[in-house]
Parts: C-alpha cells; sequence; structure tokens
C-alpha cells in the first residue's frame, strides 16, 4: 500500500518535471551556459525535496495512525475499566447499609484488636519448642536485676522531710495556752515582790508569803513580844519555841485550821523564818509604828491572794491531768523573772521547731535539746518549769515530702548503671522442653528469634462479639422513631471509634462524655444509651484500661447521652458537661474507696487522678460542643438547639419573608400555631413542625403580587395582567421551585427543606384549573391537562409534613370563613357562629386530602383526621376569641367644638 502511494507520487513528479523541461527547454535555457547548471542544480534540489517531503509525510500519517489506533485502545480499556467502577459503584450504592455495617465491623474489629496483630509464638512459662542458640556474642540488659538494684537503690535512699505549719501554729497555740493560764493565776497572787526588796529581801517575802498560818502567827507574835522586851527577844522566842525542821507550805485554808488546833512549834531553827523576824524587827527600829502594821496588813493581804492562786493551781492541774505548773515554781518567780522566762521559752520553741521534731525521736534526746535552748534564754531558776511546759506541748513537725522523696528516689535509680550480661556466640539461649524464662525471652527478644503473628482466631472472636453487638443496635435502630441515614450510620460509627482509638494511642481520659453528649443530641437517649451500653462490655474484656476509668467514662457517656436532647440552648449543654465532669470524678473516686486505695499512702494521688478524670470529662464535652454545629452542618443533621435557631424571626430569610411578603408571613405564622398544635397533641417533633413551617413558603418572595395575601385588597394580576390560567398555575407552581433554590442558597438541612415542596405534594391547582376547564368549554381548540395544575410533589413523607399540609390548606379555609361572616354583616363572634360549621369545613378539606392519595406516606392515620380538625378549630377559636361590645357613646360638645 505505500508503495503503490510513493509510485503513484512519483509519476506525478515526473509529470510534473516533465513539464518543467519542456518548458526550460523552449526558452532555451537547457543550454551548456554556466545558467544550464544551475537550473538543473535547482530541478534536482526540487525532485529530492519532494522525495523527501513524501517521505516524512508518510511518516508522519503512520504515527498518526499508530497514536489513534492507541487512543482507541486506551479508550476502550478505559470505557471497560469505568464500566467496571460503575457497576461497582451501583453494588455499593444498592448494598450501602450492608457495607457500612461490613466496615463498621472490621474497623471496631481492627482498632480495639490491635494487641492481636503482633503476638508472640513463644511465650514466657510455656515450654520451648527446640534448642535455640546465640548467632553471636552480645552484652545485653538484664532488666529484672535492673530494676530489682534500681529499687532497692530507690527505696534506701534518704526521706526528704518538711516542716508542718499546721502543727507548728498548733504547738503555739497550747504554748501560748498554757502561758496564758499562768499569767492568770499570777494575777489572782498579785504583784511580786509585793514590797521594796530593799526592806524586805524577796526571799523574805516568798517566805511570808507561803509560810504555814502557825508560822505567821508565831511571827507576828515574836514581833509583839520584841516590843517589851527587846534584850530578851531572841532567848524568849527559843525558850517557847523548841527546834523544828520547816513545817512544808500550806496548800489550803483547811490545812492552817487544822495546824492552828495542835500544839505550839518552836521556829527558831527555821533560818527563813528568824530572817523575816529580824528583818521586820529593823523595819520596826527604822520606821513608825502605824508604817509596821501597814506592812503586816500588806503582808497579809497577800497570803490570802497566794491562797486563792494556790487553790486555781491545784484545780487547773487537776483539769489538765498535766502537772506543766507543780511544786508552787510559777508563782514562786518574779514579776521580772516570769517575762524573761515566756520570753525564753517563745525563743526556745522557735528555735526548736525551726530544727524540726521528726517521728519517732527517742524523749530523753528532745529533753536534753530542750534543756540545752533554754540554758541560753531562761533565768536558771525557771529552767525546771520552762522545760515542763516545753515538753507539754512539742510534738513531731517533720513530714515526709512525698514529691521530693520520689524525685530524689528516681535521681539515685537513674544513676544505677544497667545490668549487663554477656552472651557467647553459639551458647543455647533455651533448650527444647524447657520452660522459657523471663530473661530467656529478653535475649530471644534481643536477637530477633521470637516470631510473630495475628492471633486469627482471637480476632475472629472479637469480631464476632462486636457482630452481635452491632445486631443489637440495628434491632434497637429498627424499633426507634428516628429513622437514620447511611450519614448517621457513618457518623454514629465514627463517635464510636473515638472512644477507642484515644485508648489505643495511651490516653486513659477517653471521649466517653463527648460520645453520650453527642449521640444524645442528635438520636436521642434510646440509641446513645445502646451505644454506650455496647462499648461498655467489648471494651472492658478487650482492652487492658482500669476498671475505675472505664465507670468513670461510662457513667458521664449515660448522663450525657439520657439527658443532652432534652435541652434546648447551648448553655444548658454547657452545665450538662459540668454535670458529666462532676458525675466522672465522683465515680472514680467512689470507686476507688470501695476498693480501699483512698486510705492508703497514696490517697493524694487518687484524687489527684478523681481530679483529672472531672477536667477530662469537661474538656471532652467542651470539644463535643464545639464540633457539634459542625457535625449537623456536614451530616445534615436536626437537633433541637438547631431547630430553635433556625425558628428565631432574626434569621436572614425570615426577616426577607415578613419584609417582602408581610402577608405570607403571617399566614405562615397562624400555620405554624395550628400545625404545632396538632404536632403536639399527636406527639411528633414540635420542634421541626415549627422550623419547617417558618420556611415552607419562602419561595413566594420570587413573585409575591401573585399570591392574593400579599395584594393588600389591590388588583389581581392575575385577573388583570395575565388573563392566563396555564401561566397563572405555573407561578403558583414555582414558588415550589424557588423556595428550594433559596433555602439550598441558605443551607437549610434537608429535614427543613423537605416542608416545601411536600407541603403541596401532588394537589390541584383547583381555581385555575377551574378557569382552563371553562376556558375549554369555550373554545374547543384547548385542551386542558391535568398535569399542568398540578404541584410537581412528593406528597408528605413524615407526619410532621403531613400535618403542615392540612394546617396550610385549613388555614386558608378559616381565614376565608371569616371573611364571609364578617362579609354578611353578622354581628356574633366567629366562636358562636361558626364553631360547627368551621368543623365540618374542615372535615371535609381533610377527607378530601385523604381522598386524594395526599397522606398515604405520611404515616397519618384515618382516625386522625378528625381529631386534627378539632384542634384546627380549637386553635382559631382561640385567635378568634369573644370580645365586650362595647356601648357606642354619642359625641360630646367639647369632640364636636374639636
Amino acid at each position: 500500500m505505500k508503495m503503490h502511494k510513493f509510485l503513484q507520487f512519483l509519476n506525478q513528479q515526473l509529470t510534473h518535471w516533465r513539464r518543467q523541461y519542456k518548458t526550460l527547454r523552449r526558452k532555451g535555457k537547457l543550454m551548456r551556459s554556466p545558467k544550464g547548471k544551475t537550473h538543473r542544480r535547482e530541478l534536482l534540489r526540487t525532485m529530492l525535496k519532494n522525495v523527501f517531503l513524501f517521505l516524512s509525510k508518510t511518516n508522519e500519517k503512520s504515527k498518526r495512525r499508530k497514536q489513534e489506533r492507541a487512543l482507541r485502545s486506551k479508550a476502550k480499556s478505559v470505557n471497560i475499566k469505568s464500566s467496571i467502577c460503575t457497576v461497582c459503584l451501583d453494588w455499593a450504592y444498592k448494598q450501602r447499609y450492608s457495607v457500612i455495617l461490613a466496615i463498621a465491623v472490621v474497623s471496631l474489629t481492627g482498632i480495639i484488636g490491635h494487641k492481636l496483630y503482633n503476638q508472640t509464638q513463644l511465650k514466657v512459662g510455656h515450654p520451648a519448642p527446640q534448642t535455640i542458640t546465640a548467632p553471636y556474642t552480645a552484652s545485653i540488659e538484664d532488666r529484672k536485676k535492673t530494676e530489682a538494684e534500681r529499687k532497692a537503690v530507690s527505696t534506701s535512699s534518704l526521706q526528704v522531710l518538711m516542716l508542718d505549719a499546721q502543727i507548728n501554729e498548733k504547738i503555739n497555740d497550747n504554748l501560748q495556752q498554757l502561758l496564758d493560764d499562768g499569767n492568770e493565776i499570777r494575777a489572782v497572787a498579785g504583784a511580786f515582790p509585793f514590797f521594796d526588796p530593799v526592806v524586805l529581801s524577796i526571799s523574805t517575802q516568798r517566805y511570808l508569803r507561803s509560810c504555814s498560818e502557825s508560822e505567821w502567827q508565831a511571827l507576828l507574835s515574836a514581833v509583839e513580844n520584841s516590843k517589851n522586851q527587846q534584850q530578851k527577844r531572841i532567848g524568849q522566842t527559843t525558850s517557847a519555841v523548841p527546834n523544828q525542821k520547816r513545817q512544808p507550805r500550806i496548800t489550803s485554808k483547811s490545812d492552817s485550821q487544822n495546824l492552828e488546833k495542835t500544839q505550839p512549834v518552836d521556829f527558831s531553827q527555821n533560818t527563813d523564818f528568824t530572817q523575816a523576824v529580824a528583818e521586820l524587827e529593823s523595819y520596826r527600829l527604822t520606821t513608825p509604828e502605824k508604817s509596821l502594821s501597814l506592812l503586816i496588813a500588806e503582808i497579809s493581804q497577800t497570803r490570802q491572794r497566794y491562797i486563792q492562786a494556790t487553790a486555781k493551781l491545784l484545780k487547773l492541774e487537776t483539769v489538765t491531768s498535766e502537772a506543766v505548773y507543780e511544786e508552787s515554781l510559777l508563782l514562786d518567780l518574779s514579776d521580772v523573772e516570769w517575762e524573761k522566762t515566756q520570753m525564753g521559752i517563745h525563743q526556745s520553741l522557735e528555735r526548736i521547731l525551726t530544727q524540726g521534731i521528726p517521728q519517732g525521736l527517742p524523749k530523753n534526746i528532745l529533753q536534753d535539746a530542750v534543756s540545752l535552748q533554754l540554758q541560753t534564754f531562761v533565768p536558771e531558776s525557771a529552767e525546771t518549769l520552762a522545760k515542763n511546759l516545753l515538753l507539754a506541748v512539742l510534738k513531731p513537725n517533720l513530714q515526709k515530702d512525698e514529691e521530693q522523696t520520689r524525685q530524689n528516689a528516681q535521681k539515685a535509680a537513674a544513676g544505677v548503671p544497667p545490668v549487663m550480661v554477656k552472651v557467647r556466640h553459639g551458647e543455647a539461649i533455651v533448650k527444647k522442653g524447657a520452660q522459657i524464662t523471663a530473661w530467656d525471652f529478653e535475649v530471644l527478644e534481643h536477637y530477633h528469634l521470637i516470631r510473630r503473628e495475628v492471633k486469627w482466631q482471637e480476632l475472629v472472636k472479637l469480631g464476632g462479639a462486636i457482630a452481635i453487638a452491632i445486631g443489637i443496635f440495628v434491632w434497637v435502630e429498627r424499633h426507634i422513631d428516628y429513622e437514620l441515614r447511611q450519614r448517621d450510620r457513618l457518623l454514629v460509627l465514627l463517635l464510636t471509634l473515638s472512644v477507642p482509638g484515644v485508648i489505643v494511642i495511651g490516653l486513659p481520659y477517653t471521649t466517653w462524655s463527648a460520645l453520650g453528649l453527642l449521640l444524645g443530641s442528635f438520636y436521642g437517649p434510646t440509641l446513645g444509651l445502646t451505644v454506650v451500653g455496647l462499648l461498655w462490655p467489648i471494651l472492658g474484656i478487650s482492652l487492658d484500661i482500669s476498671k475505675a476509668a472505664l465507670l468513670a467514662g461510662v457513667g458521664g457517656g449515660i448522663l450525657g447521652s439520657y439527658i443532652a436532647q432534652r435541652l434546648r440552648s447551648r448553655e444548658e449543654l454547657a452545665l450538662l458537661g459540668v454535670a458529666i465532669a462532676l458525675t466522672q470524678g465522683g465515680i472514680y473516686l467512689l470507686v476507688k474507696i470501695l476498693i480501699g486505695q483512698v486510705f492508703g499512702s497514696t490517697w493524694y494521688i487518687v484524687f489527684q487522678e478523681a481530679g483529672l478524670f472531672a477536667l477530662s470529662g469537661l474538656g471532652w464535652s467542651v470539644i463535643a460542643l464545639g464540633l457539634s454545629p459542625y457535625l449537623e452542618k456536614v451530616f445534615d443533621l436536626v437537633t433541637p438547639i438547631r431547630l430553635a435557631e433556625l425558628a428565631n424571626p432574626n434569621r436572614p430569610l425570615l426577616k426577607r419573608l415578613a419584609t417582602e411578603t408581610p402577608g405570607t408571613f403571617q399566614h405562615t405564622l397562624l400555620v405554624a400555631t395550628l400545625a404545632e398544635a396538632a404536632a403536639k397533641e399527636l406527639g411528633c417533633n414540635v420542634e421541626l413542625v415549627r422550623a419547617g413551617t417558618l420556611y415552607h413558603d419562602i419561595g413566594k418572595m420570587h413573585d409575591p403580587l401573585g399570591f392574593i395575601e400579599n395584594q393588600m385588597g389591590g388588583p389581581n394580576k392575575h385577573d388583570t395582567e395575565i388573563k392566563d390560567p396555564w401561566k397563572s398555575a405555573e407561578i403558583i407552581k414555582k414558588h415550589v421551585t424557588e423556595g428550594l433554590i433559596m433555602a439550598r442558597k441558605h443551607l437549610l438541612p434537608t429535614a427543613i427543606q423537605a416542608f416545601i415542596p411536600e407541603h403541596q405534594g401532588t394537589m390541584l391547582i383547583a381555581y385555575f384549573h377551574h378557569q382552563a376547564q371553562q376556558m375549554a368549554q369555550s373554545d374547543p381548540s384547548l385542551t386542558v391537562d391535568d398535569a399542568d395544575f398540578r404541584y410537581d410533589g412528593p406528597i408528605p413523607q413524615s407526619r410532621e409534613t403531613g400535618i403542615v399540609m392540612l394546617a396550610d390548606s385549613c388555614e386558608a379555609a378559616l381565614r376565608s370563613l371569616q371573611a364571609s361572616a364578617k362579609s354578611v354583616g353578622e354581628k356574633r363572634s366567629v366562636k358562636d357562629v361558626s364553631t360547627e360549621q368551621a368543623l365540618a369545613m374542615l372535615n371535609n378539606i381533610l377527607r378530601a386530602k385523604w381522598q386524594d392519595n395526599q397522606l398515604v406516606d405520611s404515616g397519618l392515620k384515618r382516625e386522625e383526621m378528625s381529631q386534627i380538625a378539632q384542634i384546627f378549630v380549637d386553635v382559631w377559636q382561640q385567635f378568634h376569641h369573644k370580645r365586650i361590645a362595647y356601648p357606642k357613646l354619642k359625641a360630646s360638645s367639647t369632640a364636636r367644638n374639636l
């Protein structure tokens, strides 16, 4: 073929050259001359050029044909592949329910059973199938020994102690209470010294205040006798009083009375008595007699106060059961000494508490430390008293600093080098039949001699359990009022996967609260509780998770599932998040209390974990609230909160409807009131009916004057301008298609969009259909097709849209009934006049809708028609209730003047 074309082309070229040759010869240009050679060269060049062009064109054509054939074959393969893909997609779409269930089983099994993919064939405690030797020499860490050494170092590390401020404060309060008691007792005893120490020494004053009554009487007698016999005072006193040691000090009035009844005693051997008598006699000689009497009277008063203070001191020791102020040391100190003692006690206590008192400190060491401190700050005579006071209040004030001790233990453990064991080449790691120990397993792991496998049997069991759980979910789904779409099932699967997914990545604070809150809000409590209840045992058996953590999460999920759909605002959902947080933390703490972990040394860790679980519940609830609007948009969901937001009259579309079509807006509000009342009575979704009704006639904004309610009594454009029932019907029908366009433009949910076409169904536009029939009767060339005057549908597919269809039709009838009543000038109220008439009219309308098969797919029952009609009439009567007939008053003269 190619050769034939080449010869044909060559023949044409030869013919062309022959003609050119004859022409050149005729012109004489082929003679032997210099130009002749040039022409021959040009002729030869032309011939070669044409041959080359032919060959190149031939190659290009062949290449083009090859490319065309390649494209055809490629197109065929693409067509084949596209047809295969189309068939697969068509099959997947038809079997989408089964596909999603299969995806659910596989994905849940894959995530929950992730540990079953990489299981070792050899296990600790099992016999070795064969003798395994080391392939090469290596140093391997013995983790068990390393851990034991580090644990030993960690346990033996020194504890870090910290001062307990509360104990210090309590010790200071107790000491101050004891000192206040001492001050109160000394206040009863009075100031000491009570007289000038130059006249009476402090030791004499102490004796005079505390001596027995017999000693005091003997002392007074000695001073009185010295007045008359100054020379013989000492001798007479000696002969009158026999030798006797100093008597013990009295402690009460009864003792003094008993001593008075005894025989006189000789006190001359008592140095305190002798010194006191001498000092009093000396004072008598140097001062008037009256001064001595005053001094004796003052001493007597001081003695009485001292007796009262001693009695109070005895009573205090009896009540406190601690003899802190024993042996009257408190009263023997002077006021200056007592002040120094108190200050020294406070200083000593501060230093001792600053140094700290550990638990288990021996008592003798504490006593020695107190004595050493008091030597510096307290007078020597008060050391015993101060020591008793401090020992009575001092307690261990050092407690273990758990965090710092743990850090020190970790540092000490980290400093321990790992224990390395050298395994030589060819050395037997484990012999055949011997049990594999933990060390053998580590060595085999180091050499990568342990094969891993997928536990298919366990995966199949887990998949079976999950399939059973999904079967239960499907059964529950088919018995609830809410009908799930494929996208809803996909969302439920994604939310369910979030719980084990978070656990798999190692976070114990999983998404139970978000799962319950979102499922309960989107699909109701039944579905949410089902998912949480089915997921609970599967995770508890399959995953290594704390039972307390699992119960806490499940509790939060159950609470969220049960309450979420009852709430009507984001604020209430936020409060629900707080309740979920408290529930999770409380359940975790309660479980730990029941198992007794709270009462151990790690109680603070339990409270910390409970707080973290509470915070995790709140955090996941906040995340769920943030994701909720996006999930509603992506998965086309309607929740009570979103429906309430869509029903807000400040929404742009509703504001336009009220502004551009005020009559339609008023009609919409009345239809919404009628439909709401019926939906509430019949147990339907009231929020959905309310929101759907508000948007069902938004398409009338495309031509407001095309609908009579917006003409405000003006001329009807259908009678004045259009005058064509076919065009008028097209305008009326267009409010459905235009409404759908507006709804999609403003991203209204599909459930709301369904009200726009379904509230009209496939009803006949009767008014213009009747006009067309009349025109066809007068003009036989015209034919009336009912399809031109019927809406495109679909008919109502739910009880909610069916109720709105009935409310829309009945509202127009009730409005016309009200208008007719006014037109005939009836004076009675609509309630009195039209109740039976309105009910009969509405029953006829509903019967016509039922007979026109507009409600066959809605789920409404025939017996509910009369109930709906009665509800509509009741609501209409409430709107047009009877009013008081005010009397007509004649205009006053003032009004006439105005």
